[in-house]
């Protein structure tokens, strides 16, 4: 319909057909008539399916992976036009037909990239103004041919740099998340402008918030450059596929503004918090091979496969002098980026001094304070730095001799008087007044929007979206600077997140559109405080008295509490708990003598910075042990390991977590604990305001122990605890808040095994479950603990006692095993959710299918249950072959599970592994998947033999959308919500309905 509607237009869209059956799909092919082969599922977000089939060869697995993925069982199978260049406008219609670009967006990675794993640039670069004119009038024929009679849309054009020949690829005839993008690059609210041409306005009608002058109909001017920077989490799965295609696979995005390309780049890779301070060569494991990357991998791969460190490939071979053609030939870079990225590279090599000139230039092309020391220090070692006269003067700020530090270029920078400027997002290039401070930061000579003399307040964000860190924090963020506004204090808020409601500019007094690194942030506070005039050149403590009061670190995740050290040690004064407090409870051996102290049970542990160290702890603790470094967030690098071989493997593979710590660290330490195997684990959620604590809510995991809080489902209220259980927990809580001295939020984590509550960890900060208890309570905490924060009492915001609970709220993870085909999907102590949904209801097997539902995993009511266990589960398998027997279910199990559940009278149909050799009467657990005879499928995992055999079944379970539980509880808990099903149908109700109910 699309080609159709395209063509009737006279636009030119790719040759392509849609087919409903692998015969049809070859049919097409032959038409296109040759390879490669673009695959692309209808009605799918993300590019999940998509495929580019180089080979005949697999052509039909990509082809049949797409017509599962696709809801109505149907791909467009289309001409590849990878090597292309890629174009996006994001443009608004109304009923009366006015239009408007609302921004240009050019890809720098060429077509065969999904858009959301390219670097993108905001307005395109590389257009010529005709060009632009051409696309500008397609994407208006585009938008009618459609028939968008409202909104925004997105429009994607492939343009062949050989020819200029121009084909429209897609467009999107709704909001897109180059739609947040584009947002935050003009200022201009496409989504809200959105709902109001929706409900009948015209764009000429509408006002634009910024400026108050002019229209939405005015198309946004924009005089800066903006830059995207997708954030992936290979690390998070290893063995995956890291090349990118047409499939997106990044969990997050930077994105940055500067005056040039080359200064939005560079603030763009420091603010992906990936241990880069801008560009830089890639990085290289113990043997000096790529790391992420097979042994013998060279750069030129890099360049030519599409892959997460393509950028850093580009900078280190023009840094050894390849001709800057071979790189565009390689990577499909448009010749005037790779030039851009030339101009860095030669910048940085004829470094030799750090003049104010040298200095200002630097500035202006995006290098941090700490680059350019590392550039310093690379030019000292090879003996071609000059001291300059800046340097060696008899001042405060005099630099070491030795080596460069961060501190030591930034007093030297604010020495010569080059500080950052702070220009307006104001959509109309400074044509209108702006009267919103929607801030980004450059090195010009004058600033726009001078801070006031209000009280004022600066709450950091958490940077780009990760696994372990994203939109919850966000969340929190939010509340925080809603509170203090109603407070009557000026909120300013710095992030670096597209995606996220705190870098909306009607969110905070002040928005800040900065990389959070320390660098930043301190000129950011030095700026709202009245300047950094006077400097310590080794701390860099600000001397002028400070209107800001201070700044909120517990809500942004990890991101905000690496910085919190150096900022109190600048002199910038740290609103709530503590930094020292946060860095006890992450200090084992500190924190181990406080619970010592309030004699609180914790499972044996030590803290190992060697593997001598740590097979010694683990020895005297016996395995299995739970292993992890401190001071990260999402269980990075959290593993069981059971015994002293892995224990030494992991050691060996932990070391580069090293790079990614806060300074404040002092260097890696892993944490050794003891596993309770079988334990129930509990997250425990507060407020305290150093005197009183309130308990805002307690969750049981479903999951047991040994599965990360981020992707275990968990229920509020506790469901099979007791309450002298739950008596002890409120009672260790409020010990460790007071103890702690938290003012604000704190979460701890519990286990309970033998009737014993041990303390896992103690978090004194924001949660990732703080939202979800929130709203299951009604209370909304973070709001509660920023006024706290800010000087209230618990009792004046009036939380004194622990919220009740009505009904059950029970919060599920969502796993991305779809993005990343080919991996085991076994859950573990290392996060992989990339998001959660609640479901609620009056009981709990209602409330356990609505959070099933909602995370697209839907539990069958019939059919076929393949249960295949671990010697240590079958004893509990046979009850769950009861309880699905009695529903009605089929039941299938492997040889040893199903002879168990033969002799206790069950019936069962016995299969062969998924691991046996094929051959006659052989008839695997694979087989009956593929026959559509599996519908449920239970597998807990343990030991090679069982893992060898189990990851066959998971994997073709993810691709065949079956059903896959890991743990017998959450088995349980399926068997608890197919029951309530049958029993009565599920019912709605609004949560404003459930709270005005009572």
């Amino acid at each position: 319909l699309f080609k159709e509607a395209m063509t009737e237009v006279g636009l030119e869209s790719p040759r392509s057909g849609v087919a409903r059956t692998l015969d049809q799909a070859w049919h097409i092919a032959e038409e296109i008539g040759r390879f490669p082969i673009f695959i692309r599922p209808s009605f799918t977000l993300g590019g999940s399916g998509a495929g580019t089939v180089f080979t005949p060869d697999e052509f039909e697995e990509k082809v049949a992976w797409g017509l599962r993925e696709s809801p109505v069982h149907t791909v467009l199978i289309e001409e590849s036009l990878i090597g292309w260049k890629e174009y996006e406008l994001e443009v608004m219609r109304d009923a009366a037909d006015n239009f408007v670009v609302v921004c240009t967006i050019e890809n720098l990675d060429a077509m065969g990239v999904h858009t959301g794993d390219s670097i993108t640039v905001a307005p395109a670069q590389t257009l010529t103004d005709k060009e632009y004119q051409r696309l500008r009038d397609q994407a208006r024929l585009v938008m009618r041919a459609v028939g968008v009679e409202t909104g925004g849309s997105n429009v994607q054009f492939a343009v062949d740099p050989a020819s200029g020949r121009v084909i429209i690829i897609e467009m999107n005839p709704r909001v897109s998340r180059s739609s947040a993008l584009a947002s935050k690059a003009t200022g201009f609210p496409i989504a809200k402008f959105a709902a109001k041409v929706a409900v009948g306005y015209t764009l000429d009608e509408l006002k634009n918030d910024i400026t108050r002058q002019t229209v939405a109909a005015f198309e946004p001017s924009i005089d800066y450059v903006v830059v995207k920077i997708p954030r992936w989490a290979f690390e998070k799965f290893p063995g995956v596929d890291r090349e990118l295609g047409p499939q997106m696979k990044s969990v997050g995005e930077v994105m940055s503004m500067g005056r040039t390309f080359k200064e939005a780049l560079q603030k763009g890779v420091r603010g992906l918090e990936i241990g880069r301070d801008g560009l830089g060569p890639v990085v290289r494991d113990e043997n000096g091979d790529l790391k992420g990357f097979p042994p013998g991998t060279d750069l030129h791969e890099l360049l030519h496969t599409p892959n997460r460190d393509r950028l850093f490939a580009v900078y280190e071979v023009l840094k050894r002098g390849e001709d800057a053609a071979t790189v565009c030939q390689l990577t499909g870079y448009d010749p005037w980026f790779v030039a851009q990225i030339q101009e860095i590279v030669a910048f940085e090599k004829s470094i030799t001094t750090l003049d104010a000139a040298t200095m200002l230039r630097a500035k202006r092309m995006g290098f941090s304070d700490g680059q350019l020391a590392r550039v310093a220090n690379e030019r000292m070692a090879s003996g071609k730095w000059q001291v300059t006269n800046d340097e060696s003067s008899d001042t405060k700020h005099t630099i070491r001799n030795t080596q460069y530090s961060e501190a030591d270029i930034r007093a030297l920078r604010i020495g010569l008087g080059i500080l950052p400027s702070y220009h307006q997002v104001d959509t109309c290039a400074a044509e209108f007044v702006a009267h919103t401070p929607y801030l980004y930061s450059s090195y010009e000579s004058e600033s726009e929007a001078e801070p006031t003399d209000r009280p004022k307040i600066l709450i950091l964000g958490g940077g780009p979206n990760r696994i372990g860190q994203g939109i919850e924090f966000d969340y929190c963020c939010v509340h925080a600077s809603y509170a203090l506004q109603e407070m009557g204090f000026e909120t300013v808020m710095v992030n670096c997140n597209p995606e996220t409601v705190s870098t909306d500019y009607d969110t905070s007094d002040r928005l800040y559109f900065e990389p959070l690194t320390l660098e930043d942030v301190l000129n950011i506070y030095q700026r709202e405080d009245g300047g950094p005039q006077t400097i310590d050149g080794v701390t860099g403590n600000p001397q002028s008295a400070s209107p800001v009061l201070g700044v909120i670190v517990q809500y942004g995740g990890q991101t905000p509490l690496n910085l919190a050290a150096g900022l109190q040690r600048a002199g910038v004064p740290i609103l709530g708990t503590q930094p020292a407090a946060i860095e006890l409870a992450e200090d084992r051996d500190s924190f181990s003598a406080l619970l010592e102290r309030l004699e609180i049970p914790a499972p044996d542990h030590g803290i190992a910075r060697n593997t001598t160290q740590a097979v010694e702890i683990a020895a005297r603790i016996g395995y299995p042990v739970v292993v992890r470094p401190s001071y990260v967030l999402g269980g990075r690098a959290m593993a069981v390991v059971d015994d002293e071989s892995s224990l030494r493997g992991y050691m060996a593979e932990v070391i580069h977590i090293a790079s990614e710590l806060p300074a404040n660290a002092g260097g890696l330490a892993v944490l050794i604990d003891r596993f309770l195997e079988d334990a129930y684990e509990v997250d425990v959620d507060a407020i305290c305001d150093g005197e009183r604590l309130v308990i805002g809510g307690i969750l049981q995991h479903i999951e047991e122990a040994g599965i990360h809080s981020g992707d275990s489902a968990c229920v509020l209220p506790p469901y099979k605890i007791s309450g002298y259980h739950l008596s002890i927990i409120r009672e260790y809580t409020e010990k460790l808040g007071l103890a702690l001295g938290v003012r604000g939020l704190m979460n701890v984590q519990y286990a309970i095994k033998d009737d014993v509550v041990y303390v896992l960890e103690v978090n004194p900060r924001a949660s990732r479950t703080v939202p979800f208890v929130s709203k299951a309570t009604g209370v909304p905490l973070a709001k509660l603990a920023a006024q706290v924060m800010a000087g209230k009492s618990l009792a004046d915001v009036g939380l004194t006692v622990e919220p009740p609970v009505r009904g059950f709220f029970v919060k599920e993870a969502v796993l991305p095993w779809k993005k990343f085909t080919g991996i085991d999907t076994v859950l573990g102590p290392e996060m992989r959710s990339t998001g959660e949904v609640m479901g609620h209801a009056p009981g709990f097997g209602h409330a356990f299918i609505k959070s099933q539902l909602g995370a697209g995993f839907r539990l069958p009511s019939e059919g076929g249950v393949l249960i295949t266990v671990n010697d240590y589960d079958k004893g509990a398998a046979v009850k769950l072959a009861r309880d699905f027997q009695r529903m009605g279910f089929t039941l299938y199990a492997t040889q040893g599970t199903g002879t168990l559940i033969e002799m206790v009278g069950i019936p069962v149909t016995i299969l062969d592994k998924a691991t046996a050799t094929t051959g006659e009467g052989v008839y695997t657990t694979l087989d009956a998947m593929r026959d559509d005879k599996i519908h449920l499928i239970i597998n807990t995992p343990l030991g090679p033999d069982s893992r060898t055999d189990g990851v066959k079944i998971r994997r073709l379970a993810t691709r065949m959308e079956i059903p896959l539980i890991t743990t017998l509880s959450a088995a349980q808990a399926a068997v608890s919500g197919i029951r309530s099903l049958g029993q009565m149908e599920l019912t709605v109700k609004s949560l404003q309905a459930h709270y005005g109910a009572g």
